[in-house]
């Protein structure tokens, strides 16, 4: 099967559709020539030098990402700068460079939904209803069975990939979890959710010190949930084995992997 980079991009965005990413958000095709020819396609939550050069020495036609490379502006592709020097590697390397971000969370099997079917949760809702029904930005639901926040954290520490950074948690080991709200990537604009709020435990990225300071002094009045903080790339890692598949069953003869490499930026932790 033959196909072009504007054939797979289409596909991208009608698995993904781009007009329900967030306003500020970059999604889509970032470079490559539209009519080239696709038989491989790579994916990685991250366009950073190793999944770049892993994409181009495989030969890889075309790198799908969750994160888009220029999501903010610049004013030089310089290949002194860390996103001209990866533009310049895919253009030379003849591998196109498409993003599939706020559009990949909000959609069934996004970011969030794979999270939560993973720990089986029932009663799915997203957080913030899309324009879809069914779609929206994070998720919730029930556990199977109740279980201690501690044996959660331990659950997620087996789901997902290890990181320098772990799982943190605020809240008692021993504290009792059926309701469980969660949003793949940065979620603490999400702490007064009232769906977050009526959880046990609310699972996401990023949480930054005065959110979560605030949100655990809530919690210790009795309203709010405990709070379990994990690596913001091993939250979307997940996702790409989805995507995956929903690409192989797209576009049968194309050459669909997922990349193995580590992107979360930190390398080791030393504790007190």
């Amino acid at each position: 099967m033959s196909v072009t980079v504007r054939e797979v991009n289409a596909v991208i965005e009608r698995l993904w559709p781009v007009e329900f990413a967030e306003s500020w958000d970059a999604p889509g095709l970032l470079s490559g020539d539209p009519e080239a020819e696709v038989t491989s396609i790579r994916l990685a939550v991250d366009a950073v030098a190793e999944t770049v050069d892993e994409a181009v020495a495989a030969g890889d036609d075309l790198l799908l990402v969750h994160h888009p490379l220029l999501l903010r502006g610049v004013t030089t592709v310089a290949e002194t700068t860390y996103k001209g020097a990866m533009l310049a590697r895919l253009i030379r390397g003849g591998c196109a460079l498409v993003a599939a971000h706020t559009n990949a969370d909000i959609v069934d099997n996004g970011v969030s939904s794979v999270i939560a079917r993973r720990l089986g949760l029932a009663n799915e809702v997203a957080l913030v209803a899309g324009a879809v029904p069914g779609t929206g930005l994070g998720r919730a639901g029930d556990l199977a069975e109740p279980v201690t926040l501690g044996r959660l954290a331990l659950i997620l520490a087996e789901l997902l990939p290890a990181t320098a950074t772990g799982i943190r948690v605020s809240g008692g080991y021993d504290t009792p979890v059926s309701r469980v709200a969660l949003c793949g990537g940065a979620g603490d604009s999400l702490l007064g959710n009232s769906e977050v709020q009526a959880a046990d435990v609310y699972i996401t990225s990023d949480l930054r010190h005065h959110p979560a300071s605030e949100a655990r002094e809530q919690a210790l009045l009795g309203r709010g949930p405990a709070l379990i903080d994990v690596s913001h790339w091993a939250s979307e890692w997940l996702w790409l084995d989805v995507a995956a598949a929903q690409l192989r069953e797209a576009l049968p003869g194309v050459t669909v992997s997922v990349s193995d490499i580590r992107t979360d930026p930190w390398e080791f932790v030393v504790t007190q």
